[in-house]
């Protein structure tokens, strides 16, 4: 009996390890963008400016537009009328044009001619006020994140319900077994069976 309930618990610990084998629970490097998501971002603060840099996925040696948000590092006001001159430190020849479309948003467009990482030197001048900054990170030729399908976290979901289905099928069983053990542990000793005629006769005092 004891040897069944443990060959019982290794089977159910066995199912249960299968059903999280697909866990990744490793420390991989993060995304640059989550699941999901439409578009790239890029950010940078300094003493004076918060600098947030949005695209969608860029094809060296095509067309790249950029969107830029410059705002106030204190306030979080978006900043209006900036002069921004931006510079690539790993090719001095890209050129970049940017236009204001509306209060603390600009339009940088411009062309990355290789798929690779770049960096842009951003000058940023407003007003009384100007800073150098650095927007590092701006991935080339990468692609957004697939979003997971249902079809695909259908097999996880189907693992999870045979484990439970598992757990309370083991359960069931275990009381069952519980209760023919302690039934036949309550059943009466069978009384010896009595001696033959013959051998009473045997030992009568009257034979």
């Amino acid at each position: 009996m004891k040897q069944l309930l443990i060959l019982l618990l290794g089977l159910l610990l066995t199912g249960a390890a299968y059903a999280h084998g697909g866990e990744d629970h490793g420390d991989g490097a993060k995304a640059a963008a989550p699941a999901g998501a439409t578009s790239f971002s890029v950010a940078a603060l300094s003493e004076q400016f918060e600098v947030l840099l949005r695209y969608e996925p860029l094809e060296g040696g095509q067309p790249a537009d950029l969107r830029l948000f410059l705002s106030d590092y204190a306030t979080n006001v978006p900043i209006k009328g900036a002069k921004l001159t931006l510079t690539n430190p790993e090719d001095a020849k890209l050129k970049w044009v940017v236009t204001e479309q509306e209060p603390g948003v600009y339009l940088v467009e411009g062309e990355f001619p290789a798929n690779k990482a770049y960096s842009f030197a951003l000058n940023v001048v407003a007003g009384e006020r100007a800073d150098l900054m650095l927007l590092d990170g701006i991935k080339v030729g990468e692609k957004l994140p697939a979003t997971t399908s249902p079809a695909a976290a259908a097999p996880g979901l189907f693992s999870s319900w045979k484990t439970i289905l598992a757990l309370v099928g083991a359960f069931v069983l275990g009381i069952g077994l519980t209760a023919l053990l302690l039934r036949r542990r309550r059943q009466p000793p069978v009384p010896p069976a009595p001696e033959p005629a013959l051998s009473a006769r045997r030992h009568s005092p009257l034979a």
